[in-house]
């Protein structure tokens, strides 16, 4: 049995992944904020999915997720997906309000690393991953995404110092996968009333972290765009992805 844990599940990539795992044949635990979102979207995932409703944000909640994978008794994978994008339409940094930028950074740095924390020692005995969901605004200076941007690297320097303080575990992966432009519902937000139709739909980035997840290289920062083969390159585009 493999187990994984994702987080922002109910709808996205999140989502798109998990059913891909679970078409696999993974055993999975998932989250999300809303808990009617969350269980409509698990509705059909079958017995193997367990779904924790709850903000990764609130200390209490990640002790939930953490119980649900003791109750699995092993974590093969960690997917750190939920993020907060912040205000809508976005502000640039002059008039960005503090308390959403505070809370930016709950969601996409500190929650993440708190349940890495929590689940860690599972994923070390199994010999586990840690995919942490970076952007493309975590490393170009787009005007507007400075909040979610800075957030996003604050993430990636995370990830990177935690693969090398991991790097006496050499069967431990830690990763920060930047999944490019995707036709969700949080870049609908960064884009209000805009067509944004013309972005993949996450079901055809899944395969370049299922790449990763199989191939196993050493931890690091990777783009979907490079791991997809040529042909789903076309469908992602080498454009700028948030």
């Amino acid at each position: 049995m493999t187990v994984a844990l994702i987080t922002g599940a109910s709808r996205g990539f999140g989502n798109a992944l998990a059913r891909q795992l679970v078409a696999q044949g993974w055993t999975l635990v998932l989250d999300a904020r809303d808990p009617g979102v969350l269980a409509s979207a698990t509705a059909d995932l079958g017995t193997a999915v367990t779904a924790v409703a709850g903000d990764v944000a609130d200390p209490a909640h990640r002790a939930e997720l953490a119980d649900a994978v003791r109750a699995a008794g092993r974590l093969d994978l960690l997917v750190n997906n939920a993020s907060l994008l912040g205000p809508s339409p976005q502000p640039t940094l002059d008039r960005y309000p503090l308390a959403e930028l505070r809370q930016v950074f709950d969601v996409n740095v500190l929650a993440p690393l708190a349940l890495t924390q929590l689940v860690l020692p599972w994923l070390v005995e199994a010999r586990g991953s840690v995919v942490n969901l970076s952007s493309d605004a975590a490393v170009e200076a787009y005007p507007g995404w400075g909040g979610y941007g800075a957030s996003k690297a604050a993430l990636d320097q995370l990830t990177a110092v935690l693969a090398a303080e991991c790097a006496e575990r050499p069967d431990l992966r830690v990763y920060a996968f930047d999944p490019g432009d995707m036709r969700t519902d949080m870049h609908q937000l960064a884009f209000p009333g805009e067509d944004i139709s013309d972005r993949p739909l996450p079901e055809t980035v899944v395969p370049a972290l299922l790449r990763l997840l199989d191939e196993r290289p050493p931890s690091g920062r990777y783009r979907a765009v490079d791991l997809l083969v040529p042909a789903a390159q076309e469908a992602v585009g080498t454009g700028a992805a948030r």
